[in-house]
């Protein structure tokens, strides 16, 4: 969910773990989940403690470890862990919303201030759209901009319960990012409001309807709404950020209030990957709503590397085709989801630290080692140095752009 300007303010020491953790038990015995398993291995090598994943290509799955859940304890990560995933969050709101325009409960071209006209003031009210907030195109303010702004507000942040409409005022009453419509601009704000929305056309909250329509009907029993529960219920690695003196800071324990509708999920791979294959398999939306999701604007027109951005998933190309998904941070545990356009290839991958890049700029070696994995979870086992050669070098820029987005 943050923004990686924040990077540089809190990752000033060099991530260290214990040395020599051990990996968890190799996936499988064929060549393609070995090799997974070696890729994960580097990940967790070039200093990120502990990483997981679940890999799907139809029927067949793998599911490799590598690192430590706890840092203090060596315990080894293993499949089928708990996970903060962030903004992947928007994903499910954004399809429970577009469930609600089929029923003619919510208008994506309508006026948000319609639905919210005690919050929303009147003139930005009448001129964005429900379709705006969940394209990032409303050029409402980011409020974890506002509420964050130096490391130790992680700290103040993890103890303080927020109201969804405190997120939302302070959003709104930060400086807009463009006129309404006008271009993409991320912000979680959007994502607070239209769960509102949800809230004020049902008379449900936002986790019950998304429960009642997403969660129960695929079984996702391992996904849940955190809110300002700190404890991560269930197995689940430790969450860290780069402190000071090349020390990483545990926030296992954080108040999640301040992501809402925007970022409070706590899933698995599977779970996450059950739903993606959902979504796209057109089990969740009829083909015409999916059609609106997959509707996409440039999330950055001078790049097209950077992908597009529909309502609540975003488009980035790979050498092998166009991968749909989300990503989301959180403090401590970042997540990375990816499906073919069928759903039948898919890669949800996760680790437990934040902000440990050191240079706005310069490649990471856990970022180039993540690029490596990912290319070769999505596009097969041909080495992800040889697809990044056949595209000038493309392949790696796209995923690692992509996985950069996590600090935001």
């Amino acid at each position: 969910m943050l923004r990686r300007a924040f990077v540089a303010l809190i990752a000033a020491a060099v991530v260290t773990v214990p040395a020599g953790a051990a990996s968890a038990a190799r996936t499988g015995t064929d060549p393609f989940g070995q090799l997974l398993q070696e890729q994960l291995d580097a990940v967790h090598a070039a200093g990120m403690p502990g990483a997981f994943a679940e890999v799907r290509d139809g029927s067949r799955t793998w599911t490799p470890a590598a690192g430590v859940i706890d840092i203090a304890t060596g315990e080894p990560v293993r499949p089928g862990l708990r996970h903060r995933i962030g903004s992947i969050s928007k994903t499910f709101l954004a399809t429970t919303v577009l469930q609600l325009t089929g029923e003619h409960k919510i208008g994506l071209d309508t006026p948000i201030g319609r639905y919210l006209p005690a919050l929303v003031p009147a003139a930005l009210g009448r001129q964005v759209t429900v379709r705006m907030l969940l394209n990032h195109t409303s050029g409402i303010g980011d409020y974890d901009t506002e509420i964050i702004k130096t490391r130790q507000d992680l700290v103040k942040l993890g103890m303080t319960v927020y109201r969804p409409e405190q997120l939302a005022r302070i959003g709104l009453a930060a400086a807009p990012t463009n006129a309404p419509g006008a271009a993409f601009s991320y912000s979680n704000t959007n994502y607070v409001l239209a769960a509102l929305i949800v809230e004020r056309v049902t008379g449900h909250s936002y986790r019950a309807e998304i429960s009642r329509r997403v969660l129960r009907p695929l079984g996702l029993r391992d996904t849940y709404f955190e809110g300002s529960d700190p404890q991560i219920r269930g197995p689940h690695m430790h969450a860290y950020v780069p402190w000071t003196y090349g020390r990483l800071r545990d926030f296992t324990s954080y108040n999640m209030s301040w992501a809402y509708g925007a970022g409070e999920i706590v899933s698995t791979a599977h779970d996450v990957n059950t739903f993606f294959r959902a979504l796209l398999g057109g089990r969740l939306l009829t083909r015409a709503l999916l059609a609106q999701m997959q509707t996409t604007v440039p999330q950055d027109p001078q790049n097209p590397g950077a992908g597009r951005y529909g309502l609540g998933i975003f488009a980035i190309p790979l050498p092998c085709g166009v991968f749909w998904g989300h990503d989301g941070g959180t403090i401590g545990h970042q997540t990375l989801s990816l499906h073919s356009a069928d759903g039948r290839r898919q890669m949800t991958y996760a680790h437990s630290t934040a902000f440990y890049q050191t240079s706005p700029t310069a490649p990471n070696p856990i970022d180039e080692a993540i690029t490596r994995f990912v290319i070769t979870a999505l596009c097969g086992p041909q080495p992800a140095t040889t697809l990044a050669a056949e595209s000038g070098g493309a392949a790696l820029r796209t995923v690692d752009l992509a996985h950069r987005t996590l600090q935001r």
